[in-house]
């Protein structure tokens, strides 16, 4: 059993803490927020409820988390630690420097982020051998990836016992050899965004366009075939021709599409403004959450038979 401190007891510090309470491990969860603090075993319940946990498997995770009073409280006897803040830079350094005061010497650091490079976040540390980077994807608890990252600095062994943690876990870790923006996930989500948008601020099609082409085609085998797998799987002949006649014509920016701006103008933020890309209806925000939630609780069910 590893001893792991969660800082953050929002969203995805509740998903980790989640995850490792229910593989066994004691977890101590801190939040600077009382109210969320309180709420976290609750939520944790209620998150394995809609996962499909009985009530002894509920009751037996739920017992593994402690709630802590302040950093210095909860990591003063851990194995681990995971800061899930929010995505600020200083925050983040000030939490770790906090950290490093009040952990064990061998404590294994590490930072959840999904934006920001793990080597700014650790380089005021004083040992950074031991320090990382774990980018869990949202909801954490049902995403079954999480990206392993290493800086210049982290110790190898490091490394490998966290990716080993977390595939124990249950999860479905990979090793980020370089701290680069994006790491892995992100830089592949997002070349898709920037050609989708530029699809669409183009006048090459509507937004509704660009999403039921992705989810009506490959998006429905990507769970299942990765696109190096696809890539191998149509022949290395085939996708270098069509790359020589499609890659020229891609969108190629260096810089936030200027029609994000425009939208942000006009006041089209996003589903739970009511529009962005697209228009929503009242209560499709929620519709939405349910729907993709009850979609990943299907297919993880499904690949696990499999």
């Amino acid at each position: 059993m590893t001893r792991i401190a969660v800082i953050g007891g929002g969203l995805m510090g509740h998903g980790i803490a989640l995850t490792f309470a229910r593989a066994g491990h004691d977890v101590v969860v801190t939040d600077p927020v009382a109210a969320t603090l309180a709420t976290v075993p609750d939520r944790i319940a209620e998150s394995m409820r809609l996962l499909g946990a009985n009530k002894t498997e509920i009751a037996n995770a739920v017992a593994h988390v402690s709630l802590a009073d302040g950093i210095g409280q909860a990591v003063r006897e851990i194995d681990v630690v995971f800061e899930a803040a929010p995505e600020k830079l200083d925050l983040k350094r000030s939490i770790f420097a906090d950290i490093e005061s009040n952990a064990p010497e061998n404590a294994i650091l590490a930072s959840n982020t999904s934006v920001i490079q793990i080597t700014k976040i650790m380089e005021g540390l004083n040992n950074r051998l031991r320090a990382l980077g774990t980018h869990w994807w949202n909801p954490p608890h049902m995403i079954p990836l999480v990206e392993v990252v290493k800086t210049e600095w982290t110790d190898p062994d490091i490394a490998q016992a966290m990716y080993d943690l977390l595939a124990d876990a249950g999860k479905t870790p990979v090793m980020v050899e370089k701290d680069v923006p994006g790491f892995i996930g992100n830089r592949l989500q997002h070349a898709l965004w920037r050609e989708a948008i530029s699809l669409v601020e183009n006048g090459i099609c509507t937004a509704e366009a660009v999403d039921d082409v992705v989810k009506a085609s490959f998006g429905r085998r990507l769970a299942v075939l990765g696109p190096l797998e696809n890539a191998d799987l149509v022949g290395i002949e085939l996708t270098q021709d069509i790359h020589a006649q499609v890659l020229f014509d891609l969108e190629n920016g260096q810089k936030p599409s200027p029609y994000l701006q425009v939208l942000l103008d006009e006041g089209r933020k996003g589903m739970a403004a009511g529009s962005g890309f697209r228009d929503y209806g009242e209560g499709e925000l929620d519709t939405t959450k349910a729907r993709v939630a009850e979609h990943l609780r299907k297919l993880e069910t499904i690949l696990r038979k499999n």
